[in-house]
């Protein structure tokens, strides 16, 4: 909500005036003023790709490099465009690849480089087998686009188990109470005890 809807939502009239004729004349003037400043806005608003309308998104996409690929639907091809510059500068690091796949709501994902037994050239991507099967055009997208040159990419996929432990607390002390035999002469009995706390 901008300055001016806030200002404008905030217009009370006193007490004596706010039923009938004036609130309903309060209420068109709210109405009429918001249409005005979007009237106004409008061209100010087709810069931000996430709200410019359609024909000029692929404007600002054609200007930014971005290609739409087929079947991307309109809320993630505005992602992509808005963050185009963002996504080029950072896509040489390995927290910036991992930011790029973030900001596309791609969600968690490794990247690992130079690993053992392994061609130097290759970096491991680990998404979740729902990332794939979700995001498979654009995850081959990001890294069309912003893959380092030189390098392959091999994807692998990591999937969680929730795993329950139980544990418990056992704390006790086992104690062993001597007994000893009466005189045998008084022919007593033997009375042994144990327990364990």
């Amino acid at each position: 909500m901008t300055d001016f809807s806030r200002l404008l939502a905030g217009l009370k009239l006193p007490s004596w005036m706010d039923r009938g004729d004036p609130a309903r004349l309060l209420r068109a003037c709210v109405k009429f003023w918001s249409q005005v400043y979007s009237w106004l806005t409008w061209p100010l608003r087709q810069f931000d790709p996430l709200t410019c309308a359609e024909p000029l998104l692929n404007l600002i996409a054609w200007e930014r490099d971005i290609a739409r690929f087929k079947g991307e639907p309109i809320g993630l091809y505005r992602k992509r465009v808005s963050y185009a510059f963002i996504n080029a500068q950072q896509a040489g690091e390995i927290a910036g690849f991992i930011a790029i796949f973030e900001r596309l709501g791609i969600g968690y994902v490794e990247l690992q480089e130079r690993q053992e037994g392994m061609d130097w050239d290759v970096i491991t991507v680990r998404v979740t087998d729902s990332q794939v099967s979700d995001n498979s055009d654009l995850l081959l997208e990001i890294i069309r686009k912003y893959g380092r040159t030189c390098r392959r990419y091999r994807f692998e996929v990591i999937t969680s188990l929730p795993v329950h432990i139980n544990i418990g607390w056992y704390q006790g002390d086992y104690i062993c109470w001597p007994a000893t035999l009466g005189d045998v002469k008084n022919e007593s009995s033997a009375t042994y005890s144990a327990s364990l706390l």
